[in-house]
């Protein structure tokens, strides 16, 4: 029948990434799913003072460069050794060689060229030059743990020590790979809980929600692009600019507000990511090698870090 009511294609919808990834690990073999962190009940603190006058500070699951870690460029296969598993801090004063090669970003449909569109903190110095808000003097790197206790009785709580250290008055915190959303909402729930207002700037809306946070911004665009296009300026300036907003005016827990910038017109994007319908047997059998060979890579870095 002819579409004449110009409605959207069915498939350009939010995606749904919890049902992806499950679907797709169950055909490498893993008949386990992952549980989702799930809460029914969000934490939500106003700010306590106007913007203009509050100390923001920003949370990254992006990993410094390690020159000793392989591959971390734009491009980059999927990278496991470039991992972390503590807690970072960086001074915001200073430029920084941000990667996302450790973590599951849209590999096809962006190549991490551009840093700002998952790492905005040059912008929040330009912001916070122009009086927007005080940046606080440091950054913080929030691993992209799989262990949902060990974000929660760890990971939040130290850095939750850390912005207190530096008077915080408010955060912002941007995930790129679907984990790093499950674990960005569990440590905004925790700051929120202890007086800190956040706002989540984020790609993955169903891991968000489904964990429950006081505010999300929502881009609809592939993962590893939360602060914007790559390369473009414009659009980077006006998603921080309106997570600000969000940050500012939401009224109580599980305000979402969706970005209305889109990444292209066809939203075909949407059908790739882990799309077992546009994998041929011999690519699934591939990945699933290529999985148990970053299994391993992983566990040997947890060891290492003396995370269990």
């Amino acid at each position: 029948m002819t579409d004449t009511m110009n409605f959207a294609p069915e498939h350009d919808a939010p995606l749904e990434y919890m049902r992806r990834t499950r679907e797709y690990y169950l055909a490498l073999g893993y008949d386990n799913p992952y549980r989702w962190a799930h809460y029914t009940d969000a934490p939500f603190q106003p700010l306590k003072k106007k913007l203009a006058d509050s100390t923001v500070t920003l949370i990254t699951t992006a990993a410094p460069y390690q020159p000793d870690k392989g591959d971390q460029g734009p491009g980059a296969a999927y990278n496991a050794a470039a991992k972390f598993y503590t807690v970072y801090s960086g001074d915001t004063a200073v430029d920084h060689d941000m990667r996302i090669s450790h973590i599951g970003y849209d590999r096809k449909h962006t190549t991490a060229t551009d840093s700002n569109s998952w790492f905005p903190l040059p912008l929040m110095r330009k912001f916070a030059a122009e009086g927007r808000f005080k940046l606080a003097r440091r950054f913080h790197g929030a691993p992209t743990n799989r262990s949902q206790r060990v974000t929660l009785e760890t990971d939040a709580p130290e850095i939750l020590a850390r912005c207190r250290q530096d008077q915080v008055d408010a955060a912002v915190l941007v995930p790129n790979c679907p984990v790093c959303h499950q674990t960005v909402s569990l440590v905004a729930r925790h700051l929120e809980r202890n007086g800190i207002p956040t706002i989540v700037m984020g790609c993955a809306r169903d891991i968000v929600e489904w964990c429950g946070v006081p505010r999300l911004l929502y881009s609809d665009f592939p993962l590893g692009n939360a602060c914007g296009k790559p390369h473009e300026p414009d659009t980077q300036a006006f998603t921080l600019d309106l997570a600000l907003k969000v940050l500012e005016s939401a009224v109580g827990p599980r305000t979402t507000v969706q970005s209305p910038l889109r990444w292209n017109d066809d939203g075909d994007w949407k059908l790739d990511y882990n799309n077992l319908a546009r994998m041929p047997p011999e690519e699934v059998a591939r990945r699933r090698a290529e999985f148990d060979k970053i299994k391993q890579v992983a566990l040997d870095q947890r060891k290492r870090a003396g995370v269990a």
